[in-house]
């Protein structure tokens, strides 16, 4: 029992193993509240060893008073907030029960921490560097997991219907990766959806990273189509770069369809049509102040479904045209899937298809 410290590669391959002799029961982030919303290692619990009021105040008295004063302090902070994720989180704890702890620099904050439950009987590991060198160590995993993984890109045109296929292969059964879900964002300008944040980009990878490590390298994995850019987080290159040499499944679905698809898939823009006018209002330097007014006009007329299909076909079938090909070298050479409607049984029966072809 007792305190060891591991690399962050360790800490990686103690992930993917099963609790036990070298698998994880826990992973303890010892870092504020702050860091830790900003990204945290998968599945981590947030103990602060100091919260973010605290680590301030320290730092003022640091700066203010001099280190030996604030280190006092901090120790004072520190010694409490541990009494409380003892009473609070470790009395039901058996002695096998075994952590990975962390902070940013595998420092103070998680050496406190480790050390009072290595103390108690528990075996508890650190990462050497902390959440900063695992990120270094993660990123270059990340590029490890695309290597061998195999894609097949959903592509198709605005409101072709290709998240809703990529739920239906999920649905039965298959391997999927949904940038769109990870990133809280629906793509292009827009497709921020109200009342969510997106991810900060060290936590986008990190969800990234954590769906790749997932998946089973001799099975088929799903995605769809998408730009460098999801919202305002970036794609990994390694992962960019594979999807876009990748083969790909060209689904189609008639105008008229795509418009009541877009009708309903972004039901808040037709509810509150101020809000979609307002995202309509970013596009006026590519499309012109006089095509955006028409468009805001029809929405105070209540012709929503008019903006739609006009947007579609003036926007966002043009540029799917100049960039698919360009960036997806397997468009080439994809198979055309023709969706009768935008229906669930129809993107079902797709997704049951792709299923049976995939090997």
């Amino acid at each position: 029992m007792g305190v060891h410290l591991i690399s962050a590669q360790q800490a990686i391959e103690g992930m993917d193993q099963a609790p036990g002799s070298h698998g994880f029961h826990a992973i303890v982030d010892a870092r504020t509240p702050s860091e830790f919303s900003l990204d945290h290692l998968p599945g981590a619990l947030n103990w602060p060893s100091l919260q973010d009021h605290e680590r301030v105040e320290v730092g003022t008295m640091y700066k203010q008073v001099g280190p030996f004063e604030a280190s006092k302090l901090g120790a004072m902070r520190v010694a409490a907030n541990i009494a409380k994720h003892i009473e609070q989180h470790l009395l039901d704890k058996p002695k096998h029960w075994r952590p990975l702890v962390y902070c940013w620099r595998g420092g103070k904050r998680s050496g406190s921490l480790a050390l009072v439950m290595g103390q108690i009987g528990f075996h508890v590991s650190v990462i050497e560097g902390g959440y900063k060198a695992f990120r270094a160590a993660m990123l270059a995993d990340l590029v490890q997991r695309v290597a061998p993984l195999r894609f097949k890109v959903i592509a198709g045109p605005t409101g072709s219907g290709k998240t809703r296929l990529l739920h239906a292969l999920a649905q039965s059964g298959a391997q999927v990766l949904d940038l769109e879900a990870l990133a809280n964002h629906r793509s292009s300008v827009l497709g921020r959806v109200p009342g969510q944040s997106q991810p900060s980009q060290k936590q986008f990878d990190t969800r990234v990273w954590n769906q790749l490590r997932q998946f089973d390298p001799q099975r088929v994995v799903f995605v769809e189509a998408e730009s460098k850019k999801v919202g305002n987080v970036a794609v990994p290159e390694a992962l960019m770069q594979a999807m876009r040499s990748s083969v790909c499944i060209d689904l189609q679905l008639t105008t008229e369809e795509r418009v009541k698809l877009l009708m309903e898939d972004y039901d808040f823009f037709v509810r509150d049509t101020a809000l979609f006018g307002q995202r309509l209002a970013l596009l006026t330097e590519i499309q012109g102040r006089a095509v955006v007014q028409h468009w805001l006009a029809q929405l105070e007329r209540g012709e929503c479904e008019s903006v739609v299909r006009d947007l579609l076909l003036r926007h966002y079938d043009p540029t799917y045209a100049k960039s698919i090909t360009r960036n997806f070298k397997g468009m080439a050479q994809a198979v055309q899937v023709q969706l009768p409607d935008r229906h669930a049984h129809s993107f079902n029966a797709v997704a049951h298809s792709l299923m049976e072809t995939t090997t």
